[in-house]
């Protein structure tokens, strides 16, 4: 079994930051960008930040709970990496 690139588990370790940051008043919410910048064809996902094209090229024009419902959904495919690699 292999483990999960470097750059996934420190995506995780932001998103989970960035959930806790939801519960304070704070509007910013940090990108996901890991400055990897490669787009995965099987999966249409980043392999840094794993979001959709749409979703990076959008970024900066979402809202505060938008981009959190985004860094919900990085989550949701980090779980789903890892549960592949326990597979």
């Amino acid at each position: 079994m292999s483990e999960l690139p470097r750059a996934i588990l420190l995506l995780a370790a932001s998103a989970a930051l960035v959930r806790s940051e939801e519960q304070k008043d704070s509007q910013a919410v940090s990108s996901p960008c890991l400055s990897v910048c490669q787009m995965d064809e099987a999966s249409g996902l980043c392999r840094g930040c794993l979001r959709t094209l749409q979703e990076i090229a959008r970024w900066s024009q979402l809202d505060p709970p938008t981009k959190r419902s985004v860094w919900g959904q990085i989550e949701q495919r980090i779980a789903a990496l890892r549960q592949s690699e326990q597979s």
